[in-house]
C-alpha cells in the first residue's frame, strides 16, 4: 500500500499541464490550455486544461478529472498504478507498507516472470538479425508484406533451430532455469533435461495492456503436416489467454479515439491492418472469443465490429461472437470479407481508402447480418422463416439494456412485417428462461461465506406506505429502493455530524466548505428534488433533519435520543433498530477497525448515494416499460425517455467503476 504522505507528495508534484502535455500537444490560451481530445476524434479543439484548478475537461465527449484521473483514463491504469506512473515522472520514491512476506514474495515472483519474458522477447528479436534469422524468419515476414518498421515495433522475432539457444543464453546472463520453465519458454523433461519450447519458428510476442511481454506465439514455416503450425505459451501466473488480446497494447488508444474496436482472428490480420493505418484492431490470441476478452475491449469502447473470413468457419465464429458481445451489453456489427480473403490478405491487396470504404459499405448490424445469412436458406418456407424470426428474437433477448431490446424488436417486427407484440412475447419468454438457468447455476454453485452482503437485510422492507407521497415525482415504493434508503438512514443516524474530509483530487472536494455526512446526503436529495420513496424511512429522515436544523449544537447521540423519545413510535423504532451495535457490525466496510471511520465515510457516503441514484433509475425504467405495454401508441416518446434514463444510469455506473 502506498503511504498517505507519499500520495500527498505525488499529488502536490503533479502539474496537470505537464502530465497531459506528455500525451497531447497543448496550446496556451490565457490562463488555460487547449488541445484536440485524446479520447475521441475531433478536428476543433474542445479539450481544456486548467492549471489553477488542476483539472481537464472535454466539452466534446464530457471526460474530465485530475492529473491522476487523466493517467488512469489514458493509460488504462488503476489508482495505485497511476500514482506510480506519476511518481516515476517526478522522481518520487515509493516505499510501500503493510505487505506481508507472502505478498512481497508473490510480487517478486511475478516481476521475475515478466523480466524473463521480456528477456526472451529481446532474444527472439536479436535472433531475427542473425544469418539464420534473416534467411528464414525475416524473409517470411517480408513475404507477408510486413515492413521492417512494423517488425521492430511489434517485436517480431525468430526462434533458432537449436533447441538449446535460449536456455544457454539465459544461463549465461544469470536467469533462473525455474522461471524459464514457469513462463513456458522452456520445457523440463522427466530426465531433468531442459530445452526451448520455441525453436525453428517465427515468433509473435503477446503484450499486456500496459505493454509488457507476457507470452509468445510461434509459427512453423515447414510444410510437414506432422509439425504443429502454431505453438503458444501455456497459461502462467502472468498470462491468461482467455483474458488477453493480441495487439491490445498498440490498439487501445486508437480504439478509445475511434470509439470502435475491430475484432479479427489472427496475428497477421492485426499486423497487416495496423500497418495499413487501421490501428483499432485486436485478435483473440489464437483462442475462441471469450467473455473476459470482450470485457477487456469494453474498457475502451462499447462498439465492436467483428471482421472475420467469409468462409463457413468465419461465419460460424461471427455468429458465436455476436451473442457473446450482445450479452455483455455492447453494440456489435459484422463485416464479412469476400470468400477466400481474410483481413490480412484483403488489406495487403487494397489501399487504406479502399479498405475503409469496404468496411463502411459492408458493415451490418446483427439483425441484417443474420437475416441476409439465413433468409436465403429459408426461402419461402414459412416454418424456416418462423425459425429465423425466433432465432433473431432469441439473439435480441441477450441484450441486457431494455431500451436497446425494444428498439431492435420493433425494427425486426417492421422488417418481417409481423406484430411487435409477438416478438416481445418470445423475447420475454427467452429472458425468463435465461434468468431461470442463471438461478439454477447459482444454486449449484457453492456458497461464498467469505463475501458478506455490502448492505444488510432491510428491517422494514415490507412496510406499507402509510401516507401519500408529498411530491409527484416520488417513485413507487420498492424493496430495492428501501434497501438503499435504509443504508443512507444508517449513515445519517450513526455518522450524520461527522465531517467528510475529501482529498483535494476528489470530485467532491470543496475548498470553502466541509460537508457533514447529513449535509452531503441531504444536498444530494435536494439537487435531485427527490424524497425517500419508503414512507417510514421518509418520516424518520424528516424527523432527524427537523431536530438537526433546530439545534446546531446537539451531539449525534442527543439527536438520536430525541428521535427515540419522540411521539412517533414508528420513527423511534427505526432509529433504535439502525443504531444498535448488532446492526452496525453487519455493514461491510464499517465492521473493521473504527479508527478508519473518516476514510471509510469519505469513500462510502458518495458511493451509497450513487448506488441509490442508480437503483432509482432502474425503477423509473420499469415504470416506463409498464407504461409502454399499456400505451404502445406512445412508443416514440416513451422510448426516448427510456434512452435518457439508460444514459443517466450508464454515467452513474461508470462513476461507480461498474460496467453495465
Amino acid at each position: 500500500m502506498i503511504p498517505q504522505e507519499t500520495v500527498a507528495r505525488i499529488l502536490d508534484a503533479a502539474q496537470i499541464e505537464e502530465v497531459v502535455g506528455d500525451f497531447v500537444s497543448l496550446r496556451k490560451r490565457g490562463a488555460y490550455y487547449m488541445a484536440c481530445c485524446p479520447f475521441h476524434n475531433e478536428k476543433t479543439p474542445s479539450f481544456v486544461v486548467t492549471p489553477s484548478r488542476g483539472t481537464y475537461h472535454c466539452f466534446g465527449c464530457g471526460k474530465h478529472g485530475t492529473a491522476v484521473g487523466f493517467v488512469m483514463e489514458h493509460e488504462n491504469l488503476d489508482y495505485p498504478g497511476a500514482l506510480k506512473y506519476l511518481a516515476r515522472k517526478y522522481g518520487i520514491e515509493i516505499v510501500e507498507k503493510d505487505l506481508s512476506a507472502e505478498e512481497i514474495a508473490a510480487r517478486q515472483r511475478s516481476e521475475s516472470l515478466y523480466i524473463v519474458s521480456e528477456f526472451a522477447g529481446k532474444f527472439f528479436q536479436e535472433s531475427l538479425d542473425t544469418e539464420e534469422g534473416r534467411a528464414i524468419g525475416l524473409e517470411y515476414f517480408h513475404s507477408r508484406g510486413l515492413e521492417d518498421e512494423t517488425i521492430r515495433k511489434y517485436g517480431l522475432g525468430w526462434g533458432p533451430k537449436d533447441r538449446q539457444s535460449l536456455i544457454t543464453k539465459a544461463r549465461e546472463q544469470g536467469y533462473k532455469e525455474d522461471y524459464l520453465v514457469d513462463t513456458g519458454l522452456c520445457i523440463r523433461y522427466d530426465d531433468g533435461r531442459v530445452a526451448d519450447r520455441f525453436f525453428d519458428r517465427v515468433i509473435f510476442p503477446i503484450h499486456s495492456v500496459s505493454g509488457r511481454v507476457i507470452a509468445f506465439g510461434g509459427r512453423t514455416l515447414r510444410t510437414d503436416k506432422t509439425v504443429a503450425k502454431y505453438v503458444n505459451s501455456p497459461e502462467t501466473e502472468i498470462y491468461d489467454k482467455s483474458r488477453s488480446l493480441y495487439g491490445i497494447y498498440f490498439a487501445k488508444n486508437a480504439i478509445s479515439r475511434a470509439d470502435r474496436c475491430y475484432l479479427v482472428e489472427g496475428y497477421l490480420d492485426v499486423l497487416s491492418m495496423h500497418q495499413l493505418g487501421i490501428t483499432n484492431v485486436v485478435a483473440s490470441s489464437g483462442t475462441s472469443l471469450t467473455v473476459p476478452q470482450i470485457q477487456l475491449i469494453r474498457k475502451f469502447t462499447q462498439n465492436v465490429t467483428i471482421m472475420y473470413d467469409g468462409d463457413a468457419a468465419g461465419i460460424h465464429a461471427a455468429l458465436r461472437g455476436i451473442g457473446l458481445v450482445l450479452k455483455e451489453g455492447m453494440n456489435v456489427r459484422v463485416v464479412l470479407l469476400p470468400d477466400g480473403d481474410d483481413p490480412d490478405s484483403y488489406s495487403r491487396k487494397h489501399t487504406l481508402a479502399e479498405v475503409e470504404d469496404f468496411i463502411a459499405t459492408h458493415e451490418h448490424d446483427f439483425i441484417a447480418f443474420k437475416t441476409d445469412l439465413l433468409l436465403g436458406e429459408a426461402g419461402d418456407d414459412p416454418l424456416k422463416r418462423a425459425d429465423l424470426i425466433n432465432d433473431i428474437a432469441d439473439t435480441i433477448a441477450l441484450i441486457p439494456d431494455a431500451v436497446k431490446r425494444t428498439t431492435y424488436a420493433q425494427a425486426s417486427a417492421e422488417k418481417f412485417n409481423i406484430d411487435a407484440a409477438i416478438l416481445f412475447d418470445r423475447i420475454s419468454r427467452t429472458r425468463e428462461k435465461m434468468l431461470e438457468d442463471d438461478r439454477k447455476a447459482a444454486r449449484r454453485a457453492p456458497q461464498q461465506a467469505s463475501e458478506p452482503e455490502e448492505i444488510p437485510a432491510a428491517p422494514y422492507q415490507e412496510a406499507p406506505q402509510q401516507e401519500a407521497p408529498s411530491r409527484d415525482n416520488v417513485l413507487f415504493e420498492s424493496p430495492v429502493l428501501a434497501h438503499c434508503e435504509r443504508e443512507l438512514l444508517w449513515l445519517i443516524l450513526n455518522w450524520g455530524l461527522e465531517p467528510l474530509n475529501f482529498e483535494t483530487d476528489s470530485e467532491f472536494y470543496d475548498a470553502e466548505y466541509t460537508y457533514t455526512v447529513a449535509d452531503f446526503i441531504r444536498s444530494a436529495f435536494e439537487a435531485d428534488e427527490h424524497v425517500m420513496a419508503n414512507s417510514i424511512y421518509r418520516r424518520t429522515y424528516d424527523a432527524f433533519f427537523a431536530l438537526y436544523d433546530t439545534d446546531q449544537q446537539a451531539s449525534q447521540a442527543t439527536l438520536v435520543k430525541h428521535l427515540m423519545d419522540g411521539e412517533d413510535r414508528t420513527v423511534a423504532q427505526v432509529a433504535a433498530e439502525l443504531t444498535q451495535e448488532r446492526y452496525q457490525l453487519t455493514v461491510k466496510n464499517f465492521a473493521a477497525a473504527m479508527t478508519a471511520t473518516s476514510s471509510q465515510l469519505v469513500k462510502n457516503v458518495p458511493k451509497a448515494i450513487l448506488v441509490y441514484q442508480s437503483k432509482r433509475l432502474v425503477v423509473r425504467n420499469q415504470e416506463i416499460m409498464d407504461r409502454l405495454k399499456a400505451h404502445p401508441e406512445q412508443a416514440a416518446d416513451l422510448l426516448a425517455r427510456m434512452q435518457e434514463v439508460s444514459n443517466l444510469r450508464k454515467g452513474i455506473e461508470e462513476r461507480l467503476g461498474r460496467v453495465q
